[in-house]
């Protein structure tokens, strides 16, 4: 697929675009769903991102690192549910030891031995990410935020794109099944680079890519801007389908923040195969910033929007 034809997609008329992803979305990956339950267990951040509330310099974010104890029960809950992964989040936070993480993965294969286990904790040293996956983790989701590298450095202050490549391509040749993606709308970005991101992610071969509009956090350097658009995002969503037939799309709760009655069945709808709901306790929700007013997305809510787009999942009835 070539960057001409990446345009021509994009402008085509949306209802025959998404009839077309939909088509390939059901023939290679098939109508289930699959549910990806994440678990924010830390907010501590060392980056100074301008669109992020997690950044190191908002000083009004309470910070948290959840015990191991209340890791593993909200582990616990999610796979009662009937979630096929489990997904645990945090901010770039180096100081955290690489061992504790081993170990609380360790404990999860112990206790779930059929349940996948991904981490999304940014960049970190070859030898840290080798121990988790020795440690029993199946993936890594770490978003390359944009392919452009001029912008990918306005966007995070003191690092480059060529860094965060890297690390994907170190965590892929550690067996990692690598999960990436970029932001739809961001201040500066143009189709161009749109274009250049959906390149990209076909080029590093992704297991996962996620594309979720932008959402402003008010105690950001971009708190003020417009957010990005969300028949943009699902345009995006539909072309990544043709593009990447084979990669899982997640409708994301970016889609369902800006519209809260359709966004995610719009997403899958457009492609799309993965909900993420959140299993973070309650006590710590409001303090995963990342952006301004999100929606709270459960399993009820998965459920519903799943069913909702005529597909199926594995959740459990009794929840």
């Amino acid at each position: 697929m070539t960057r001409e034809e990446i345009h021509a997609l994009l402008r085509l008329p949306f209802e025959e675009l998404r009839r077309r992803a939909d088509a390939v979305r059901r023939e290679v990956m098939g109508d289930q769903v699959r549910v990806r339950g994440i678990i924010e267990f830390s907010n501590i951040c060392i980056c100074n991102c301008r669109y992020c509330g997690l950044r190191r310099a908002n000083a009004t974010l309470r910070r948290y690192l959840m015990p191991r104890k209340e890791i593993l029960a909200a582990v616990d809950e999610a796979a009662r549910t009937g979630v096929d992964t489990v997904v645990l989040q945090s901010g770039e936070n180096p100081d955290m030891p690489a061992a504790d993480l081993a170990a609380c993965v360790a404990a999860i294969k112990e206790r779930h031995p059929a349940l996948a286990v991904t981490l999304s904790v940014g960049e970190r040293l070859r030898e840290d990410y080798a121990l988790w996956r020795a440690a029993g983790a199946d993936r890594f989701l770490i978003k390359h935020e944009t392919a452009n590298p001029v912008l990918y450095a306005r966007l995070h202050p003191g690092r480059t794109l060529e860094q965060r490549l890297r690390a994907i391509r170190d965590l892929q040749e550690l067996g990692y099944l690598v999960g990436s993606g970029f932001i739809v709308g961001v201040p500066g970005q143009t189709e161009e680079d749109i274009v250049s991101d959906i390149l990209l992610a076909r080029e590093l071969g992704v297991g996962m890519c996620g594309a979720g509009p932008f959402v402003p956090q008010a105690e950001t350097p971009l708190g003020g801007e417009p957010h990005g658009s969300v028949d943009m995002t699902l345009r995006v969503m539909a072309v990544l389908r043709l593009a990447l037939p084979h990669a899982h799309l997640p409708a994301t709760t970016a889609l369902a923040t800006l519209d809260a009655s359709r966004g995610q069945r719009a997403g899958l709808e457009a492609g799309g195969d993965v909900l993420m709901p959140s299993f973070t306790p309650q006590c710590y929700r409001g303090s995963y910033r990342i952006y301004d007013n999100k929606k709270r997305v459960d399993v009820a809510e998965a459920r519903a929007a799943i069913e909702a787009a005529g597909r199926t999942h594995t959740l459990r009835a009794e929840d």
